[in-house]
């Protein structure tokens, strides 16, 4: 579930809403009977109101949209993978803390 912060995207707005931007976009593969897919919301929101428009956060719904997940290799969820430039720079697998995803996608303030 989207939120002000985070944007709910389908497979055709793929290339225009991460491919296409101008900015990072961290992208959560999810689904909605995903508990550790709803235990990542919350730290996602966190980052999209600290880093206030930095970097665009999507989210994709792997049950309503395969074709990307399928392209990236994604066999788990949450699935959180970083893009800057139209290409992946940085994939998470699992519920993570807020502050590994900041690290591990090089997030500077």
């Amino acid at each position: 579930m989207a939120s002000e912060n985070i944007v709910e995207i389908s497979d055709a707005q793929f290339d225009a809403e991460v491919l296409k931007s101008d900015k990072p976009v961290i992208v959560d593969f999810w689904a909605p009977w995903c508990g550790p897919c709803r235990m990542i919301a919350p730290r996602l929101e966190e980052i999209a109101r600290e880093y206030n428009g930095d970097v665009k956060i999507v989210k994709l719904n792997v049950d309503e949209n395969r074709e990307w997940a399928t392209r990236f290799g994604v066999m788990s969820i949450p699935t959180i993978m970083l893009f800057k430039g139209g290409k992946s720079a940085g994939q998470i697998v699992g519920a993570v803390p807020k502050d590994e995803i900041i690290r591990q996608f090089g997030l500077q303030k």
